[in-house]
C-alpha cells in the first residue's frame, strides 16, 4: 500500500503542475491572445521547417550503400517544409486546432476525475459529491470549447484558468483523502 500511496501522491503532484502550466497558458491567452496564437503558429511552423531541412540534408548526405532507409527523406523533408509554411501562413486555423485539442484534453481530464469520483463514492466518503460537481463543470468547459466555434481566444483562456483551478482543488481533495481511499 505504501508504494501505491507514493504513486498516487506523485500523480497528484504531477497533475497539479500540469494545472499550473494550463493556468499560465490561460492567462497568456487572456492578456496576449493574438500574440500567443501567432507565437504558437510560428514555433510550430518553424519546427516543421527545421525538421524538413534536416530530412533534406540527410537525404543528400546519405551514403549510397545504406541509401535505402533514406529514400523517403527528400519527400518527407519537402512535405514538412510545406506544412511549416502553411502553419505559419494560416495562424488563425491554428486557433481552431488549439481549441479542439485543449477541449478534448479537458474532457479527458474530467472523465478521469469522474472515475475517481466513483471510487471515492464507493468508499462512502463525503468528498465524492464535490468531486462529482467539479468533474461535471470541467466536462462542460471542455464541451464548450470544442462545440462553440465562435469562442474567442480570451474565452478559451478564461476557461483554461477555471479548469486549472478546479483541477487543483480536485487534486488537493484527492491527496487529502488519500488515506481514506487506501
Amino acid at each position: 500500500m505504501e508504494i501505491l500511496e507514493k504513486a498516487l501522491k506523485k500523480t497528484g503532484i504531477i497533475s497539479i503542475v500540469e494545472s499550473i502550466i494550463f493556468m499560465v497558458l490561460g492567462f497568456v491567452l487572456i492578456f496576449k491572445a493574438e500574440e500567443a496564437i501567432k507565437v504558437i503558429s510560428y514555433i510550430l511552423g518553424g519546427t516543421f521547417i527545421v525538421i524538413g531541412l534536416i530530412k533534406i540534408i540527410a537525404y543528400f548526405f546519405a551514403k549510397r550503400n545504406d541509401f535505402l532507409p533514406y529514400v523517403y527523406d527528400l519527400i518527407y523533408g519537402i512535405m514538412a517544409i510545406v506544412i511549416g509554411i502553411i502553419t505559419i501562413y494560416y495562424s488563425s486555423t491554428i486557433e481552431t486546432i488549439l481549441r479542439i485539442i485543449i477541449g478534448v484534453w479537458i474532457i479527458y481530464s474530467a472523465l478521469v476525475k469522474f472515475s475517481l469520483t466513483l471510487k471515492i463514492r464507493s468508499l462512502e466518503s463525503k468528498a465524492w459529491f464535490v468531486s462529482l460537481i467539479l468533474s461535471i463543470i470541467m466536462f462542460a468547459c471542455g464541451l464548450f470549447i470544442i462545440l462553440n466555434s465562435g469562442t474567442i481566444v480570451i474565452t478559451i483562456g478564461v476557461i483554461i484558468v477555471i479548469y486549472a483551478i478546479l483541477d487543483i482543488i480536485e487534486d488537493v481533495i484527492c491527496m487529502i483523502k488519500l488515506k481514506e481511499i487506501l
